[in-house]
């Protein structure tokens, strides 16, 4: 298996990079020409021989067994979200399809509980594409409309990236969440255009996308800096849509400081006087 389709061996490098000796319980003494631990030292801290551990990140290891692979995990100290990713990447398919997967349409119940929602809400794809939302969510971010994409947003759109207050944590989740979101198949058609784009353009995006890290689709609290009231504190929940697994509902809500809760209503006022 070629490097540009060796998703599991990417994924082992990028994370042994991150685990210092430190942090792994080896003594450090002298230079080290690399960031984080050797293949020898995992493959010793996982019980298992250096031939076994290079062959994996070579990929020449089509099915590695479960128990290798978490013994690698806790030597490289992944959630149980990474985990779970690094066990479907030693599953995959050798020769992903490359297809590009049917369009999603969000259930027609989902599009009328976003639009009667008196909070800003939208629903995203497995791209995080913007395929549904309501007056209040573009009134809170003109971005948050149908036919966007927030990857490109938050990365490209100098706008978006100023509502932001803590720009670099927001994108750090969502390159997490979007990893987390495409699962295995890393040779879709979709996900190689958009990874193509922002890699070119964004120097950020790039550095995120290469440290390999997942993160589930789950609520964070927010500051943004509206430019009509300022900055407001919210939070944002995102919800799984039982029968359409790839599509998340995600509901911005206020705070419990009172002013929060006045400043999203100014936001949403206007919205909703003019969804009338």
């Amino acid at each position: 298996m070629d490097d540009a389709t060796n998703s599991l061996g990417e994924f082992l490098r990028a994370r042994r990079d991150l685990v210092t000796p430190e942090q792994a319980g080896i003594p450090v003494s002298g230079v080290r020409r690399v960031p984080g631990l050797r293949r020898e030292e995992v493959a010793m801290l996982a019980g298992i021989s250096n031939e076994y551990y290079l062959r994996l990140e070579q990929g020449r290891y089509r099915n590695p067994s479960a128990q290798v692979l978490e013994a690698v995990a806790r030597v490289l100290r992944l959630d149980d979200e990474s985990t779970a990713y690094l066990l479907r990447l030693g599953t995959a398919p050798t020769r992903p399809r490359r297809r590009r997967p049917p369009a999603v349409t969000v259930p027609i119940g989902v599009q009328r509980l976003v639009a009667d929602l008196p909070l800003p809400a939208f629903v995203e794809g497995r791209y995080l594409d913007v395929l549904a939302a309501n007056a209040p969510a573009a009134a809170l971010s003109p971005r948050l409309v149908v036919g966007r994409n927030r990857l490109l947003d938050v990365f490209l759109d100098p706008d978006e990236r100023d509502l932001f207050v803590d720009w670099d944590q927001a994108t750090e989740g969502i390159v997490a969440s979007f990893r987390q979101s495409v699962g295995t198949d890393l040779e879709d058609p979709r996900l190689i255009e958009l990874v193509g784009q922002l890699s070119l353009s964004s120097p950020r995006f790039r550095r995120l996308w290469d440290r390999h890290d997942i993160g589930g689709r789950r609520g964070a609290l927010l500051r943004l800096e509206h430019p009509v009231v300022g900055l407001v504190h919210l939070h944002r929940e995102k919800l799984i849509v039982a029968e359409a697994q790839q599509l998340t509902v995600a509901i911005y809500h206020p705070a419990p400081e009172p002013a929060d809760a006045d400043k999203l209503r100014l936001i949403t006022a206007a919205a909703l006087d003019a969804a009338r």
